[in-house]
């Protein structure tokens, strides 16, 4: 019996409540709009914490990165995330990096054998390029240049050019973020193809409420609750200075003696409320800035390299995302 498959033994005989369904990924695909729509109805109890990322032990973080809550440690821990939940309620949660996981469907599989899992899938080149603007503001990724990032794939997965804040290397692997079918095979392997609920990030867009309902059906719930919409549209901002933030991290942490003596005099001189707007502003206006126009020539790169997916992931589902999704242009 394995370490995974005792806890899980132990949580069934102790009765501990389980989640129902897991809402798997992608992130920047309409998880966040979903979690908040899901939880807002009375059948459906999902907790405070989106992206507990517990069932997925092979991306564990490297390092605990400043301000950042620390990782559940224990199936207990995890656990204890749905004992508020009622007996007639669907619990569940949203973590975006179960379908970039090797190991997170096997290990939902153990714990909870019925888990309805929920996907989200987009367009990989604007997902791409979303989630580098998304991992250049968490200081995951400091490549600024789309293509460059992408290429550094490589080395990357050698351990080199991995950005000192990065705590979870693993997401900069940009080419296993659109592995579409490989991600699916690995929950169709270890449970019945019923309990998959795949969405195209296209039709939440489109049909925010009618996508919703029809997860509320999958889910067995009551489809007719009004649930107000929230748009899935991911907000993008890029990274002007990559300078400017090191050192508003530096002094707002207090990492090192200087960053401690500068931030040790600006205390004293302002109050909480005005260091907290100062920064805000900053970073809003100073740091962050709205994106450049898509890189044509490097979308159309990307949807030439990633075409042989769309494919794939069009036979698979049945449906045609190669035209959809303007695959279709000729290589």
């Amino acid at each position: 019996m394995t370490a995974s498959t005792e806890l899980s033994a132990r949580a069934l005989a102790r009765r501990e409540r389980t989640p129902d369904f897991f809402i798997v990924g992608h992130p920047k695909c309409g998880t966040t709009a979903l979690y908040e729509m899901l939880r807002a109805h009375p059948q459906i109890y999902m907790p405070e914490l989106k992206e507990p990322w517990f069932l997925a032990s092979d991306m564990r973080p490297r390092f605990q990165p400043p301000r950042s809550a620390p990782p559940l440690e224990t199936l207990e821990e995890y656990l204890a995330l749905f004992a508020e939940a009622d007996p007639q309620q669907r619990a569940g949660e949203a973590s975006s990096s179960y379908l970039l996981s090797h190991t997170a469907a096997g290990e939902i599989a153990q714990l909870c054998p019925d888990a309805r899992i929920i996907a989200i899938l987009r367009e990989p080149a604007s997902f791409l390029r979303s989630l580098h603007m998304q991992l250049l503001r968490t200081h995951v990724e400091s490549e600024k240049d789309l293509r460059r990032a992408i290429a550094l794939d490589a080395p990357r997965r050698a351990g080199k050019k991995v950005p000192r804040r990065s705590h979870r290397p693993q997401l900069l692997y940009y080419s296993d973020h659109v592995r579409y079918v490989e991600q699916l095979e690995r929950y169709r392997a270890v449970l019945p193809a019923e309990q998959l609920l795949v969405l195209i990030y296209d039709d939440f867009r489109l049909d925010n409420e009618g996508t919703v309902r029809s997860v509320l059906r999958f889910l067995g719930v009551d489809d007719g609750v009004a649930i107000a919409p929230r748009q899935a549209n991911p907000t993008r901002q890029r990274m002007r200075s990559q300078i400017v933030d090191e050192v508003v991290n530096m002094v707002s942490v207090g990492r090192g003696l200087p960053a401690r003596a500068v931030k040790a005099v600006i205390k004293a001189i302002t109050t909480d409320e005005l260091r907290s707007g100062a920064l805000r502003v900053t970073r809003r206006h100073v740091i962050h800035g709205e994106p450049d126009p898509a890189d044509e020539r490097v979308m159309r790169e990307l949807r030439v390299r990633f075409k042989d997916e769309v494919v794939a992931l069009s036979e698979y589902l049945g449906r045609d995302l190669v035209t959809l999704w303007g695959y279709d242009d000729g290589d």
